[in-house]
């Protein structure tokens, strides 16, 4: 960027600014233009937008701000609620961290969450992306914000070779200079994310609509679309077990909160062993008394989370309730109250395979 000159750097600015006043998306969450957003928007759909995509996460804002309108709302309701309301989201340590900063915005804030990324940085659940995104989209402040749309704009635009993550400190330089001393840092942010996420696509970028093509490295080079560089995957490890879907005689099911850290804490699912490293050691888990492994139907589910996939076979039948009593925190529920419990996407497939 030294061979950028300030003038060049407010010309790029303006152009920007100017595409993204005439094709800015209307989301549920972006205030229009020229009023000021809401704090609690802003926050709610950031986190929601963590390794999430803005056409799933859009019903959900909705029927969270419907559900609880002000962060206050948010803090009161039962942690229980909030995870059954984030059912099919994914990730599930956000919407416990999403319920305990709103619960330390309420409480240490007044419900005002802070204007600088300092304090923000201190709150539950958010990191320096979402530090830089709230301070500047909802106050402002002239943070830089680097999501994955910002890495690859900037990648291809300053022609970066590096792969990612070993490009990630001269990607937050060069968007820190393109975004240096503009007067409008909120929209400016957005209008970065804009450009990543609906011109410089990761696949078949429309170079020909973007406002900054003239300038931009890899277009005059002819490889966009191999930018930004990244190193090679790791193949995932894989876990196996084993998944129950037990019913009583009510033609009630089984469900149990899992209480353990880490995936899925604090919210209902099926049953299951421990999650092991190997298919044979898997099949000498035990199971509940009465129940017999799926044949008629798929006897396994999968599931690919970030860094491991699992295979969990399937186990069914009818048990009474002196099978189970040992199991902690369970509780039978009728099938068509399903959808009231923070069941995760995993536990959905697998209930739905028993059908």
């Amino acid at each position: 960027m030294s061979s950028l000159k300030k003038s060049a750097v407010q010309r790029l600015q303006a152009d920007l600014l100017g595409w993204f006043d005439r094709h800015r998306r209307v989301m549920p969450w972006r205030a229009a233009r020229g009023r000021r957003p809401n704090p609690y928007h802003v926050w709610l759909s950031e986190i929601m937008l963590q390794q999430t995509t803005v056409v799933t996460v859009g019903p959900y804002f909705v029927k969270f701000i419907g559900k609880w309108p002000r962060v206050e709302d948010l803090a009161a309701a039962n942690q229980d609620e909030v995870l059954a309301a984030w059912a099919g989201l994914g990730y599930y340590a956000r919407a416990r961290n999403l319920h305990k900063c709103a619960q330390a915005v309420a409480s240490d804030f007044g419900g005002a969450f802070p204007d600088e990324e300092e304090v923000l940085l201190r709150l539950p659940g958010i990191g320096p992306y979402t530090a830089a995104a709230i301070a500047s989209i909802a106050f402002d402040r002239p943070a830089v914000a680097v999501d994955g749309n910002v890495e690859r704009v900037v990648s291809r635009f300053l022609g970066i070779e590096e792969p990612l993550p070993l490009s990630k400190p001269a990607i937050k330089a060069g968007a820190a200079a393109l975004a240096a001393r503009n007067d409008r840092p909120g929209d400016f942010t957005q209008a970065f994310m804009e450009l990543g996420a609906t011109v410089c696509m990761p696949r078949k970028p429309k170079c020909g609509l973007c406002p900054w093509q003239n300038q931009c490295t890899a277009r005059k080079a002819g490889n966009a679309e191999e930018l930004p560089r990244k190193m090679p995957k790791q193949e995932k490890p894989k876990r196996f077990g084993k998944v129950f879907f037990i019913r009583n005689n009510k033609g009630e099911v089984l469900i149990q909160k899992r209480l353990e850290k880490g995936l899925y804490q604090g919210m209902y699912q099926l049953p299951t062993t421990d999650w092991v490293s190997s298919r044979r050691q898997a099949s000498g888990l035990p199971a509940p008394p009465g129940l017999q492994k799926a044949a008629d139907k798929q006897v396994t589910v999968r599931h690919s989370f970030t860094h491991f996939d699992l295979e969990l076979e399937i186990w069914e039948g009818t048990a009474p309730d002196s099978a189970v009593r040992k199991l902690p925190e369970s509780r039978w529920i009728k099938p068509d109250v399903r959808d009231d419990f923070a069941l995760p996407t995993l536990m959905t497939k697998a209930w739905k395979l028993c059908q």
